[in-house]
């Protein structure tokens, strides 16, 4: 087991000593996992303009970087691969010794390889899982030693576990198979961890958004989700990136895609509630309904 005595100390030692800065979250410590650009980065500034102390965690380090530059004094930026169990215990090591704390974990670093059953090899399959499932644990297993021995320190202490999942976390999706199951799977880890947890005052939940169009994830020219899914096949009769654009934009009541504010926004609920926890909130404009 890796030590981190020293850093849950240190924790402990400084769970009163919060700056006092205006806003929703002011006091409190924040990682955003895959922050350097698309959701992640959105999701950051806003958690940042409400007065976080916010990490800007990704495995590119000099975007992440440049990224916590423009937010401002705090905001600090650690390179971590959210795979590899080591890099995990760096990324929380570095924000306690930079920040004193950490209160609120957003688990967003994700990857997403289309194709059906033929298409898709093991080794893609396992890739995927790695960071959309595995990772989570990972990531959830270290911070929740922090965060328990804030509360030990403090029993009004309370703090946040948040997996930004997806809609293909509550829907099956067709050719994508890597992906949804491993959404699934974190759906599960979510209600696990938050029962084990609530005893000391972590609440753990996820936000499963609809699809953010806009970003590299979805409309990257070489390796987006619209090239993928029109070479796939996914969506039939397609014939260009629009026409897959379109057949997506057409599935939700609220004819357009899921935005980083709408996610910060049901990040904020999470975080000030107290009486919710081991729930997955879906952000979809209606696409994926409750049942």
């Amino acid at each position: 087991m890796i030590d981190m005595s020293k850093w849950e100390a240190i924790a402990a030692q400084n769970v009163h000593n919060r700056a006092s800065v205006a806003g929703r979250l002011g006091g409190k410590i924040a990682i955003v996992t895959g922050s350097a650009q698309g959701f992640g980065k959105g999701i950051a500034e806003i958690l940042y303009a409400e007065g976080a102390c916010v990490v800007i965690a990704d495995l590119n380090e000099e975007l992440a970087k440049t990224v916590a530059a423009e937010m401002g004094e705090r905001a600090f930026a650690v390179k971590v691969n959210v795979a590899d169990e080591e890099s995990v215990v760096q990324m929380i090591t570095a924000t306690v010794e930079k920040f004193g704390g950490l209160d609120l974990l957003v688990s967003n670093a994700g990857v997403l390889k289309a194709g059906s059953l033929d298409e898709l090899e093991k080794k893609d399959f396992e890739f995927v899982t790695a960071i959309n499932y595995t990772a989570f644990f990972t990531c959830v297993k270290y911070t929740q030693r922090i965060m328990r021995a804030q509360y030990e320190a403090d029993h009004n202490w309370m703090g946040d576990i948040i997996s930004i999942n997806s809609k293909s976390g509550l829907q099956g999706s067709n050719k994508n198979s890597a992906y949804a199951g491993g959404k699934f799977g974190g759906i599960g880890l979510v209600q696990s961890f938050a029962l084990e947890l609530c005893p000391y005052n972590i609440k753990v939940n996820a936000i499963c958004p609809g699809n953010f169009y806009d970003g590299p994830l979805w409309s990257d020219p070489e390796r987006g989700l619209f090239v993928q899914y029109l070479n796939a096949g996914k969506v039939p009769g397609a014939k260009t990136v629009e026409d897959v654009k379109e057949f997506y934009l057409s599935k939700s009541p609220i004819h357009r895609g899921c935005l980083p504010s709408d996610v910060a926004k049901a990040i904020l609920y999470a975080v000030e509630q107290t009486f919710e926890t081991g729930q997955a909130i879906a952000v979809t404009g209606g696409q994926a309904m409750l049942h």
